[in-house]
């Protein structure tokens, strides 16, 4: 269950960014086409294009930008990707620590669940009067509906994070080079005996490990270069 969720969250903020970047794209070409077919007086163009109305592009991208915000602020709790400064918290001894993260993780758990509950009360009371947005005339009860949905969703992360630490003193920590799903593929391609894909990020580190290991052992595998007067008699030969 948690998979599917995990997966639906994922996959809405693609769909919401990617949507958003390509309407925003589609709306600013308009635009500027628009433009020059007027400054080059082509009357064909210039009323095929005029024809088209994208004055809702706007309006809709703002609210694609604001549930893809919500949303990924819940995503950014799963998977520890989101800002914190700790340098108190990691000079204090490991029980207090242990407590103050904690505390921190049901505070943030508190203050959405505070958030959602007064989001789906605002919710519930402009749902039962006639307010329409501007451009796109559709209820604005749906718009603001990303509130609670992404508030509640972000109060039941911070809950799973605080369980998962509770039981195994680690929270999420989010690693840059770090593909998922490539792990499993690398499990596969072991018991299959298949070569296994290295990503750019994984050939970076792992090159930059044979660098350091090389760098601490002089005596390794690589040819040492040969002594001046060695190759200076190399040379004359």
């Amino acid at each position: 269950m948690l998979k599917v969720l995990d997966h639906l969250e994922e996959w809405l903020i693609a769909f919401l960014i990617g949507a958003a970047t390509l309407l925003i794209f589609v709306a600013v070409a308009h635009r500027y086409s628009l433009d020059m077919v007027a400054t080059w007086d082509w009357e064909a163009p210039y009323d095929w294009l005029f024809a088209i109305d994208l004055s809702w592009a706007q309006e809709l991208c703002i609210y694609m930008f604001v549930w893809m915000a919500k949303f990924g602020a819940a995503y950014g709790v799963r998977t520890g990707i989101h800002v914190g400064v700790d340098v108190l918290i990691n000079q204090l001894g490991e029980r207090i620590r242990d407590k103050v993260v904690l505390f921190g993780l049901l505070a943030g758990a508190f203050f959405t669940g505070v958030v959602g509950s007064f989001g789906a009360n605002f919710v519930w009371h402009i749902a039962h009067t006639d307010s329409i947005s501007p451009d796109l005339e559709v209820p604005v009860w749906i718009v603001y509906l990303a509130i609670p949905l992404g508030s509640f969703l972000m109060c039941f992360r911070f809950l799973q994070v605080a369980w998962s630490y509770w039981q195994t003193g680690e929270l999420p920590v989010h690693e840059h080079a770090h593909v998922e799903g490539l792990d499993e593929q690398v499990e596969e391609a072991q018991l299959t005996g298949e070569p296994e894909n290295v990503m750019i990020g994984e050939a970076v580190e792992l090159t930059e490990d044979r660098e350091h290991l090389h760098a601490g052992h002089p005596k390794s595998k690589r040819s040492a270069p040969a002594p001046r007067a060695g190759r200076d008699a190399e040379d004359r030969q």
